[in-house]
């Protein structure tokens, strides 16, 4: 009845083989299938579950919208406080509309960079994944990389025809092209910290040299924050790294997992967005009520509380346990953590790019990947995605996951079956 049987392409497996699961619920972090069998969730619905699944405060603040409305098509006073609570958290963001996915976000970012700059053309970066509209799916990270199509059947030759391409932490490449071509540019978009290719963080001065570039010639700066934003800090990788972009993207984090994105920057970029401006964008169901209450209940609880010192620690104890397990066993692999977020990749390191991330051995990863799986960890199911945690992965998560890690780092590394 679905394409693939999965309703998004990287939930099919088909890059680590073996057949997906299906889930009945969600537990703290742990998921629970329809077979009764139990993992530790390191994916978290691809990030915006901070606080876990099913936690008391989201399943609170939906119930008590549940009584009062699912959807209006009006405006709605938690749309107000959310967009008060993102100025207020993320340092870049003056003024915020709200959408509906990450894909809107980023679609939308784009149209307002044109029409501020009256310019087409906007560079990206290879394995950097902005969501599947038309001009974004070149040489993109997540499920396009997975899957091995650099490109979509269906995307016109004219759609990507103003999109540049160049290697991640390659500032001599930027400078090189804004050179040459730099006035023609509206817009330089990218993952501060790349999670659709694997985590990859910027090099030193590598956003530092992109915010200098785009301001000399007039171009605007985009921060796809879609995985970064309130996972590598509370204010994102603008705060971490302290670079400021003109307009910074948000997803589903926001909505604590409801589907949920947004996009805002300067005041006086989105002060040209519809019906104040000319650029126009519109959406039935953004900023929807059950969304606003749960991201709401989320962002207000990161408010009170301070959860990325132990989030990171958490994560580097789990990355340098499956390196050290992999290693033990004669795989070679790099990783790190950043905030809530982590990566290991099949590869001796150091990782700086896409490019450098697809000399991987994948096919390893495949079966390391469905050894965990059998053991009771559920890890993104590609080679080229970063992993989540939660405030609710603790000490029994992380004793079961190492000691799932070294007995399948022996099979994958060995070649046998246990």
């Amino acid at each position: 009845m679905i394409p693939g049987g999965v309703n998004s392409p990287v939930r099919s497996f088909k890059s680590v083989g073996g057949e997906p699961f299906f889930v009945e619920r969600g537990e703290g972090a742990w998921l629970v299938d329809t077979e009764g069998h139990r993992y530790v969730d390191y994916i978290m619905s691809w990030g915006p579950l901070l606080l876990g699944h099913a936690h008391p405060v989201i399943v609170e603040a939906l119930e008590a919208q549940l009584v009062r409305g699912t959807s209006f098509g009006a405006p709605t006073g938690a749309e107000v406080e959310m967009a008060e609570r993102l100025v207020r958290m993320v340092p870049g963001v003056e003024m915020v509309r709200l959408v509906n996915s990450g894909t809107e976000a980023t679609m939308s970012a784009l149209r307002v960079a044109r029409g501020h700059t009256g310019r087409n053309r906007f560079l990206k970066f290879t394995g950097c994944y902005h969501g599947h509209a038309d001009p974004f799916l070149v040489a993109a990270g997540s499920g396009v990389a997975t899957l091995g199509l650099p490109n979509s059947p269906g995307v016109p030759e004219a759609a990507v025809q103003d999109t540049a391409l160049l290697p991640f932490n390659d500032l001599d490449a930027v400078r090189d092209l804004f050179q040459e071509d730099g006035d023609e540019f509206a817009a330089v978009i990218l993952e501060p910290v790349m999670g659709n290719a694997g985590l990859i963080p910027p090099a030193p001065g590598f956003l530092e040299g992109l915010r200098e570039i785009t301001e000399a010639h007039g171009a605007l700066l985009i921060f796809d924050e879609v995985m970064t934003g309130f996972r590598v800090a509370r204010g994102g990788a603008q705060e971490r790294f302290g670079v400021l972009p003109d307009l910074t993207t948000l997803g589903k984090v926001i909505g604590a997992g409801l589907p949920v994105g947004a996009f805002g920057g300067r005041r006086e970029i989105m002060e040209e967005v519809a019906p104040v401006g000319p650029v126009y964008q519109a959406g039935t169901l953004s900023g929807n009520p059950l969304a606003t209450a749960a991201g709401n209940a989320q962002l207000r609880w990161l408010e009170e509380n301070d959860p990325y010192p132990e989030l990171e620690a958490y994560g580097q104890r789990l990355v340098d346990g499956l390196l050290e397990a992999l290693s033990a066993a004669g795989v070679p692999a790099s990783g790190r953590a950043l905030g809530s977020m982590w990566g290991i990749f099949l590869h001796p390191g150091p990782v700086r790019s896409f490019e450098e991330a697809a000399q991987a051995d994948t096919e390893r990863f495949g079966r390391f990947h469905r050894e965990m799986l059998r053991r009771g960890v559920f890890l993104a199911p590609s080679p080229f995605e970063a992993g989540f945690l939660s405030v609710m992965h603790g000490e029994k998560e992380l004793e079961l996951t190492l000691k799932a890690a070294g007995e399948a780092a022996e099979v994958v590394g060995h070649g046998g079956d246990l």
